[in-house]
């Protein structure tokens, strides 16, 4: 482990914070939920670099991002998963002989040797001001507890008079598949400092966004708890990602009050038994699609994955186009947080297509009263309506594996009597309704998404 100069990280701290406490407040119990007002767009690096990501590497998708997707409303830019580490790997996690690089109050810093910018206790303030410069918002992934090492060195927790990192930890509820923290007990003394300190340092740094991993299975009440109450003390409007799936939905009432999109499902792949497992659960989670709190599909496993990653080589996406259009236009129409997994600067024209189109991301971005109309025998509708210029929305898919089906839905189930003007929102293909109904005949693991205007 490397402890940073101690004289070093204070000046640096010291001036990374002048901004940000002159600006400090306590935000009210529920104004974190205007920070997300739509579902958040971004990209996060875990699908292609997994752990290992590095600096510019980030910066190369944030470039892109600010060049091709900024106008459509793509912003954060997320670092993922053990960026404290300077020998991790791909294809899972070295968990061997890891080097930590953390300050002398137990929180993680970046790794100079993949964040060159992080230098002299500069955390990533540097990056973050990169990222914000382009008109982008900086995310990063941190993991549920305090570090196991700041334990075992009884580092102090600041802000906690004298209470040290091994008086509020459990080794119970570890995280079983990454051991880098242990539990923090939420009723002991300084356990809300220690959070408290952590997001004073993300606040310094001009963190936008935090995914938490090991939140949600089992549900960690009183840590997230103790985030909320750590992201509302920091004086910066931080949107709250609890992470990963599966979020039980007995949790719904506290998750919706505390954070602002949690996971349904564990790590979404490129393979059609992800997507269909994803539908499957996510009907449970309608009546909660709200603005500022968004039930989450995942990451978007589309582009080019895995150039580090942890599963499988370095590819295009193995999902067929059709398989394509079928995951995008559900998160879209779910209005889920929409996360690209893949290189961004290595999209063809095809994957640039999925991620800009208008009437597309006007549907995620304006769409209200999302409910899924039925889900059987392969069949599955999802409808959504826009107030804003009285647009019904309409997803149908064929998840069967065998034989084209003909998925169909009454206009009357949509709220539209007489006929309609439609609009197939991909194609765009214009046509009328000639009938009752609406829908077409769908081949396996395909869809279409339509907009439908009734006719004065």
């Amino acid at each position: 482990m490397k402890i940073t100069n101690l004289l070093t990280v204070t000046i640096g701290a010291f001036f990374l914070s002048v901004t940000t406490n002159a600006q400090n407040k306590t935000f009210q119990k529920e104004e974190f939920k205007q920070w997300a007002q739509t579902p958040p767009m971004g990209w996060n690096s875990w699908d292609c670099y997994g752990p290992t990501v590095e600096e510019h590497e980030v910066k190369a998708n944030a470039d892109y991002m600010a060049k091709e997707l900024k106008k459509f409303g793509w912003e954060y830019i997320v670092v993922d998963i053990r960026w404290f580490v300077e020998n991790d790997k791909a294809g899972g996690y070295n968990q061997t002989d890891p080097r930590y690089v953390m300050d002398q109050y137990g929180r993680y810093l970046p790794a100079v040797n993949r964040f060159p910018s992080a230098k002299d206790g500069q955390g990533f303030k540097p990056l973050a001001d990169y990222i914000h410069k382009k008109g982008l918002k900086f995310g990063i992934h941190i993991m549920r507890g305090i570090p196991k090492k700041a334990v075992e060195d009884k580092l102090p927790i600041k802000g906690a008079n004298g209470i040290t990192a091994d008086q509020v930890y459990s080794t119970a509820l570890q995280c079983e598949w990454l051991r880098d923290n242990y539990t923090v007990v939420a009723d002991k003394p300084g356990a809300q400092e220690y959070y408290d300190s952590i997001f004073e340092l993300y606040a310094q740094w001009g963190v936008d966004f935090i995914k938490i991993d090991d939140l949600s299975r089992p549900y960690h009440e009183g840590e997230i708890n103790l985030i909320r109450n750590a992201i509302d003390k920091c004086g910066r409007k931080i949107v709250l990602s609890t992470s990963p799936g599966e979020t039980p939905i007995k949790a719904a009432p506290h998750v919706t009050t505390h954070a602002n999109m949690w996971r349904m499902v564990d790590d979404v792949w490129d393979t059609w038994p992800h997507i269909t497992h994803l539908m499957d659960v996510a009907q449970k989670w309608y009546p909660h699609i709200a603005p500022g709190t968004w039930p989450d599909c995942d990451m978007i496993p589309l582009g080019r994955i895995s150039i580090r990653g942890e599963r499988g080589e370095d590819r295009m996406t193995r999902l067929t186009k059709d398989e394509q259009y079928t995951l995008i236009t559900f998160f879209n129409i779910f209005k889920s947080p929409l996360f690209f997994g893949g290189d961004l600067p290595s999209n063809d024209a095809f994957t640039l297509s999925l991620l800009t189109n208008k009437e597309v991301v006007k549907m995620h971005n304006q769409s209200t009263d999302v409910k899924q109309l039925f889900q059987k025998d392969g069949k599955i509708a999802v409808t959504s309506k826009n107030p804003k210029d009285g647009s019904v929305y309409l997803a149908l898919f064929n998840i069967s594996d065998n034989g084209s089906q003909k998925v169909a839905v009454n206009l009357s189930d949509l709220g539209i009597s007489g006929s309609a003007e439609v609009l197939n929102m991909w194609t765009g293909e214009k046509s009328k309704t000639t009938s009752n109904e609406i829908g077409t005949d769908l081949k396996p693991h395909s869809s279409i998404l339509y907009q439908l205007k009734s006719k004065k």
